[in-house]
């Protein structure tokens, strides 16, 4: 009865705890590819809160099958919300625009934020014209978010599929303080905005 009480009771409780933990409040995402360089980068390890609330500039992992077409099932993608449900989202003049407003893009160079735009204007309507991904498209649907990886010109992002449903999120990304630099845990952790 001592070896329960003192060594298995106490392991369960930990077990127990550390499932609650991974299934409703975090868990370890690594990260997969270049596209939101500089900020994260392929093979990073960090952590993402199921319940946080999402926002403009958050950085999400969702579930890519559904959203971008040619991802298979279980394919997690990682990358920036810049359109929330409601939203207008442009590029006009090499400038990325939220209702009008221009979106401070300092966490990102200036060919980051360009390169592979397209070097060209477009807004929701001319991408999904473009790209068949919806008719008559001016704002983000209900329920759903616009998102841009870091590292425009390598990201497949929603330029080229549209939008990524709110039942589609796993949760936001947060960089543990003991990883990265100051400046990159900044441009993930603090960046977002209602």
């Amino acid at each position: 009865m001592k070896f329960i009480k003192e060594i298995v009771i106490p392991v369960l409780i930990g077990l127990l705890l550390a499932f609650g933990l991974k299934s409703f409040v975090l868990s370890p995402v690594r990260v997969d590819g270049p596209s939101m360089e500089p900020n994260l980068t392929n093979n990073e390890r960090v952590w993402m809160f199921k319940q946080a609330q999402i926002k403009h500039l958050s950085v999400i992992v969702f579930n890519a099958h559904g959203a971008d077409p040619e991802a298979a099932p279980g394919t997690d993608y990682v990358k920036r919300v810049i359109g929330l449900p409601g939203d207008t989202v442009s590029f006009i003049n090499n400038k990325l625009y939220v209702n009008d407003k221009v979106v401070n893009q300092s966490f990102i160079s200036h060919a980051e934020a360009t390169t592979g735009t397209g070097n060209h204007n477009w807004t929701l309507q001319s991408l999904a014209k473009q790209y068949g991904w919806g008719k008559h498209v001016t704002v983000v649907p209900k329920g759903e978010y616009f998102v841009l990886g870091d590292h425009r010109s390598v990201s497949n992002d929603g330029r080229y599929w549209g939008f990524v449903k709110k039942s589609k999120i796993a949760g936001v990304v947060k960089v543990p303080f003991w990883r990265a630099t100051k400046t990159e845990r900044t441009n993930i952790n603090q960046l977002g905005y209602e």
